[in-house]
Protein backbone atom coordinates (compact mmCIF):
# COMPACT_ATOMS: atom_id res chain seq x y z
CA UNK A 1 0.00 0.00 0.00
CA UNK A 2 1.40 3.24 -0.85
CA UNK A 3 0.60 6.80 0.64
CA UNK A 4 1.18 10.50 1.38
CA UNK A 5 0.29 11.97 3.85
CA UNK A 6 0.72 15.90 4.89
CA UNK A 7 1.85 17.26 8.37
CA UNK A 8 1.92 21.25 9.11
CA UNK A 9 5.24 20.72 11.35
CA UNK A 10 7.82 24.11 11.22
CA UNK A 11 7.20 23.79 7.33
CA UNK A 12 4.78 21.57 5.35
CA UNK A 13 5.91 17.80 5.02
CA UNK A 14 5.23 15.43 3.17
CA UNK A 15 5.45 11.71 3.96
CA UNK A 16 5.49 9.12 1.54
CA UNK A 17 5.44 5.20 2.50
CA UNK A 18 5.32 1.98 0.94
CA UNK A 19 3.64 -0.34 3.63
CA UNK A 20 5.36 -3.63 1.87
CA UNK A 21 8.70 -2.53 1.52
CA UNK A 22 8.38 -0.65 4.95
CA UNK A 23 10.16 2.76 3.21
CA UNK A 24 9.27 6.26 4.27
CA UNK A 25 10.68 9.24 2.68
CA UNK A 26 10.39 12.68 4.12
CA UNK A 27 10.15 15.85 1.88
CA UNK A 28 10.32 19.38 2.58
CA UNK A 29 8.90 21.31 -0.65
CA UNK A 30 10.07 24.91 0.84
CA UNK A 31 12.71 24.71 2.52
CA UNK A 32 14.43 23.96 -0.69
CA UNK A 33 12.73 20.71 -1.65
CA UNK A 34 14.70 18.89 0.58
CA UNK A 35 14.53 15.22 1.50
CA UNK A 36 15.15 15.55 5.12
CA UNK A 37 14.38 11.82 5.87
CA UNK A 38 14.67 7.65 4.29
CA UNK A 39 13.96 4.99 6.43
CA UNK A 40 13.62 1.03 5.40
CA UNK A 41 12.85 -1.26 7.60
CA UNK A 42 13.12 1.10 10.70
CA UNK A 43 16.58 2.06 10.13
CA UNK A 44 17.17 6.04 9.08
CA UNK A 45 19.86 6.01 6.07
CA UNK A 46 20.01 9.89 6.38
CA UNK A 47 21.24 12.16 8.92
CA UNK A 48 20.27 15.30 9.27
CA UNK A 49 21.25 18.62 11.88
CA UNK A 50 17.85 19.48 12.96
CA UNK A 51 19.41 22.86 14.59
CA UNK A 52 20.55 23.73 11.50
CA UNK A 53 17.10 22.57 9.60
CA UNK A 54 14.94 24.75 12.48
CA UNK A 55 16.98 27.93 11.18
CA UNK A 56 15.90 29.51 7.59
CA UNK A 57 19.35 31.51 8.07
CA UNK A 58 21.15 28.69 8.06
CA UNK A 59 22.20 26.31 4.95
CA UNK A 60 20.96 22.62 5.81
CA UNK A 61 23.61 20.07 6.89
CA UNK A 62 21.59 16.73 6.50
CA UNK A 63 19.19 14.69 4.05
CA UNK A 64 19.95 15.44 0.58
CA UNK A 65 20.39 19.06 -0.80
CA UNK A 66 19.73 19.81 -4.09
CA UNK A 67 23.12 21.63 -6.15
CA UNK A 68 22.00 24.05 -8.78
CA UNK A 69 22.80 25.87 -11.19
CA UNK A 70 26.34 25.10 -9.38
CA UNK A 71 27.93 22.32 -7.26
CA UNK A 72 30.62 23.61 -4.93
CA UNK A 73 31.73 26.97 -5.12
CA UNK A 74 33.72 29.83 -7.24
CA UNK A 75 36.37 31.95 -6.45
CA UNK A 76 34.97 35.34 -4.43
CA UNK A 77 31.37 33.51 -4.86
CA UNK A 78 31.79 35.50 -8.52
CA UNK A 79 31.53 34.32 -12.45
CA UNK A 80 31.34 35.93 -15.44
CA UNK A 81 29.14 35.84 -18.18
CA UNK A 82 28.87 38.20 -21.28
CA UNK A 83 31.06 40.89 -19.90
CA UNK A 84 28.78 40.81 -16.57
CA UNK A 85 29.96 39.81 -13.29
CA UNK A 86 27.59 38.36 -10.66
CA UNK A 87 27.13 36.91 -7.37
CA UNK A 88 26.67 33.15 -6.62
CA UNK A 89 26.71 31.50 -3.33
CA UNK A 90 28.16 27.85 -2.89
CA UNK A 91 26.32 25.51 -4.61
CA UNK A 92 23.80 27.91 -6.03
CA UNK A 93 20.03 28.67 -4.74
CA UNK A 94 17.89 25.57 -5.27
CA UNK A 95 18.75 23.76 -1.76
CA UNK A 96 17.29 27.68 -0.15
CA UNK A 97 14.48 28.43 -2.16
CA UNK A 98 10.78 27.03 -1.87
CA UNK A 99 9.56 24.55 -4.18
CA UNK A 100 6.37 23.95 -5.51
CA UNK A 101 4.72 20.28 -5.62
CA UNK A 102 2.72 19.33 -8.83
CA UNK A 103 2.64 15.90 -8.66
CA UNK A 104 2.04 13.03 -6.53
CA UNK A 105 1.74 9.31 -7.40
CA UNK A 106 0.92 6.63 -5.04
CA UNK A 107 -0.58 3.74 -7.89
CA UNK A 108 2.33 0.85 -8.76
CA UNK A 109 4.96 3.18 -6.48
CA UNK A 110 4.88 6.16 -4.51
CA UNK A 111 6.31 9.58 -5.31
CA UNK A 112 6.21 13.27 -5.05
CA UNK A 113 7.51 15.87 -8.03
CA UNK A 114 8.49 19.44 -7.34
CA UNK A 115 9.37 22.30 -9.41
CA UNK A 116 11.41 25.73 -9.27
CA UNK A 117 11.27 28.13 -11.78
CA UNK A 118 13.10 31.30 -12.34
CA UNK A 119 12.48 34.71 -11.00
CA UNK A 120 13.68 37.66 -10.08
CA UNK A 121 15.31 36.74 -7.33
CA UNK A 122 17.30 33.79 -9.20
CA UNK A 123 17.62 36.11 -12.19
CA UNK A 124 19.71 38.55 -10.41
CA UNK A 125 22.09 35.93 -10.00
CA UNK A 126 22.12 33.87 -12.46
CA UNK A 127 20.34 35.69 -15.96
CA UNK A 128 18.55 32.35 -17.57
CA UNK A 129 14.89 31.47 -17.10
CA UNK A 130 14.76 27.82 -16.63
CA UNK A 131 12.26 25.43 -15.20
CA UNK A 132 14.28 22.53 -12.86
CA UNK A 133 11.49 19.63 -11.65
CA UNK A 134 12.66 17.14 -8.96
CA UNK A 135 10.69 13.74 -8.75
CA UNK A 136 11.27 11.39 -5.97
CA UNK A 137 10.17 7.34 -5.92
CA UNK A 138 9.86 5.26 -3.24
CA UNK A 139 11.10 1.98 -4.89
CA UNK A 140 11.29 -0.97 -2.78
CA UNK A 141 14.96 -0.60 -1.24
CA UNK A 142 16.29 2.04 -3.41
CA UNK A 143 15.01 5.93 -3.78
CA UNK A 144 14.91 7.36 -7.34
CA UNK A 145 15.76 10.92 -7.97
CA UNK A 146 14.61 12.63 -11.36
CA UNK A 147 15.90 15.54 -12.56
CA UNK A 148 14.27 17.61 -15.10
CA UNK A 149 15.97 20.55 -16.54
CA UNK A 150 14.20 22.88 -19.44
CA UNK A 151 15.86 26.38 -20.88
CA UNK A 152 13.13 28.77 -20.80
CA UNK A 153 15.63 31.54 -21.98
CA UNK A 154 15.57 32.84 -26.02
CA UNK A 155 19.99 32.18 -25.02
CA UNK A 156 21.79 29.02 -24.79
CA UNK A 157 22.26 28.09 -20.95
CA UNK A 158 25.03 26.82 -18.59
CA UNK A 159 24.65 25.29 -15.20
CA UNK A 160 25.48 22.20 -13.52
CA UNK A 161 23.89 20.62 -11.60
CA UNK A 162 24.42 17.83 -8.45
CA UNK A 163 22.77 15.95 -5.34
CA UNK A 164 24.61 16.70 -1.71
CA UNK A 165 23.19 13.20 0.25
CA UNK A 166 24.64 12.96 4.08
CA UNK A 167 24.16 9.21 4.82
CA UNK A 168 24.08 8.22 8.28
CA UNK A 169 27.53 6.28 9.84
CA UNK A 170 27.95 5.79 13.79
CA UNK A 171 31.56 4.59 12.97
CA UNK A 172 33.63 5.52 10.15
CA UNK A 173 36.29 2.99 10.02
CA UNK A 174 33.46 0.47 9.93
CA UNK A 175 33.11 1.89 6.08
CA UNK A 176 34.58 -0.12 2.79
CA UNK A 177 34.12 1.80 -0.53
CA UNK A 178 33.77 0.65 -4.12
CA UNK A 179 34.64 3.82 -5.79
CA UNK A 180 34.95 3.40 -9.38
CA UNK A 181 38.51 5.51 -9.76
CA UNK A 182 42.59 5.57 -8.92
CA UNK A 183 43.09 9.05 -8.16
CA UNK A 184 41.14 12.46 -6.22
CA UNK A 185 41.63 15.77 -5.97
CA UNK A 186 42.30 17.33 -2.84
CA UNK A 187 39.60 19.77 -3.03
CA UNK A 188 41.11 21.71 -0.11
CA UNK A 189 44.72 21.38 -0.60
CA UNK A 190 43.74 21.26 -4.59
CA UNK A 191 46.40 18.55 -5.08
CA UNK A 192 46.48 15.14 -7.09
CA UNK A 193 46.21 11.84 -5.05
CA UNK A 194 46.24 7.88 -5.67
CA UNK A 195 43.37 6.20 -3.72
CA UNK A 196 43.66 2.62 -2.74
CA UNK A 197 39.85 2.20 -1.42
CA UNK A 198 40.09 3.95 2.06
CA UNK A 199 40.00 7.06 3.35
CA UNK A 200 41.65 8.57 6.74
CA UNK A 201 38.90 9.21 8.52
CA UNK A 202 41.38 10.98 11.93
CA UNK A 203 41.53 14.11 9.58
CA UNK A 204 39.81 16.75 10.57
CA UNK A 205 37.97 17.18 7.41
CA UNK A 206 38.25 15.08 3.88
CA UNK A 207 36.81 16.80 0.76
CA UNK A 208 38.26 14.92 -2.29
CA UNK A 209 36.98 15.03 -5.87
CA UNK A 210 36.98 11.66 -8.17
CA UNK A 211 36.75 12.65 -11.68
CA UNK A 212 38.18 10.09 -13.94
CA UNK A 213 35.00 7.42 -13.67
CA UNK A 214 35.48 4.55 -15.30
CA UNK A 215 31.23 3.34 -14.44
CA UNK A 216 28.70 5.44 -12.96
CA UNK A 217 27.92 4.16 -9.90
CA UNK A 218 30.48 4.43 -6.16
CA UNK A 219 29.18 2.39 -2.81
CA UNK A 220 29.89 2.38 0.62
CA UNK A 221 29.28 -0.69 3.04
CA UNK A 222 28.65 -0.12 6.76
CA UNK A 223 29.87 -3.56 8.26
CA UNK A 224 28.35 -2.34 11.69
CA UNK A 225 25.22 -1.58 10.55
CA UNK A 226 25.40 -4.56 8.03
CA UNK A 227 23.97 -2.14 5.17
CA UNK A 228 25.66 -1.10 1.89
CA UNK A 229 24.46 1.95 -0.18
CA UNK A 230 25.26 1.98 -3.70
CA UNK A 231 24.92 5.20 -5.51
CA UNK A 232 24.03 4.92 -9.24
CA UNK A 233 24.05 8.40 -11.74
CA UNK A 234 23.81 9.00 -15.12
CA UNK A 235 26.98 9.59 -17.03
CA UNK A 236 26.62 13.23 -17.24
CA UNK A 237 27.27 13.14 -13.28
CA UNK A 238 31.06 13.46 -14.38
CA UNK A 239 32.29 13.90 -10.59
CA UNK A 240 31.41 12.20 -7.41
CA UNK A 241 32.71 13.78 -4.59
CA UNK A 242 32.89 12.76 -1.18
CA UNK A 243 32.97 14.92 1.93
CA UNK A 244 33.01 14.40 5.78
CA UNK A 245 34.52 16.15 8.98
CA UNK A 246 35.42 14.66 12.05
CA UNK A 247 33.15 14.14 14.77
CA UNK A 248 30.63 14.09 12.55
CA UNK A 249 28.01 11.09 11.97
CA UNK A 250 27.60 11.37 8.28
CA UNK A 251 29.93 10.74 5.14
CA UNK A 252 28.84 12.11 1.65
CA UNK A 253 28.58 10.55 -1.63
CA UNK A 254 27.90 13.46 -4.39
CA UNK A 255 27.36 13.06 -8.00
CA UNK A 256 28.13 15.90 -9.63
CA UNK A 257 28.07 17.10 -13.38
CA UNK A 258 30.66 19.37 -13.19
CA UNK A 259 33.70 20.52 -10.67
CA UNK A 260 33.63 23.41 -8.49
CA UNK A 261 34.24 26.42 -11.22
CA UNK A 262 33.08 24.90 -13.97
CA UNK A 263 30.91 28.62 -14.54
CA UNK A 264 34.12 30.36 -15.01
CA UNK A 265 36.55 28.04 -16.73
CA UNK A 266 34.03 25.78 -18.77
CA UNK A 267 35.34 22.28 -17.49
CA UNK A 268 32.35 19.98 -17.90
CA UNK A 269 29.81 22.38 -18.01
CA UNK A 270 26.68 21.33 -19.51
CA UNK A 271 25.14 24.05 -21.78
CA UNK A 272 20.91 23.37 -22.41
CA UNK A 273 19.54 24.98 -25.80
CA UNK A 274 16.89 27.70 -26.06
CA UNK A 275 13.84 24.99 -25.46
CA UNK A 276 15.40 21.89 -24.83
CA UNK A 277 15.32 20.02 -21.64
CA UNK A 278 17.61 17.11 -19.76
CA UNK A 279 16.26 14.31 -17.93
CA UNK A 280 18.98 13.13 -15.60
CA UNK A 281 18.29 10.39 -13.05
CA UNK A 282 20.01 8.91 -10.17
CA UNK A 283 19.42 5.85 -8.27
CA UNK A 284 20.07 5.07 -4.14
CA UNK A 285 19.95 1.46 -3.00
CA UNK A 286 20.24 0.17 0.24
CA UNK A 287 21.39 -3.81 0.96
CA UNK A 288 20.63 -5.03 4.21
CA UNK A 289 23.75 -7.76 4.72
Amino acid sequence: MFAIAVEQQQYKTYILSDQLAQARLTVVPERGGIVTGWQLRGQEMLYLDRDRFANPELSIRGGVPILFPICGNLPDNRYSYSGQTYMLKQHGFARDLPWQVIDRITHDRVGITLALESNAQTRSVYPFDFELQISYFLQGNALEIHHSIANRSLEPMPFSIGLHPYFLVHNKSSLQFDIPASQYQNQIEQTIHDFSGQFDFEQDEIDVAFRSLSRFDASATDLDRRLRLKVEFDPAFSTLVFWTVKGKDYYCLEPWTAPRNSLNTGDRLLWLDPGASLELPVRVIATFL
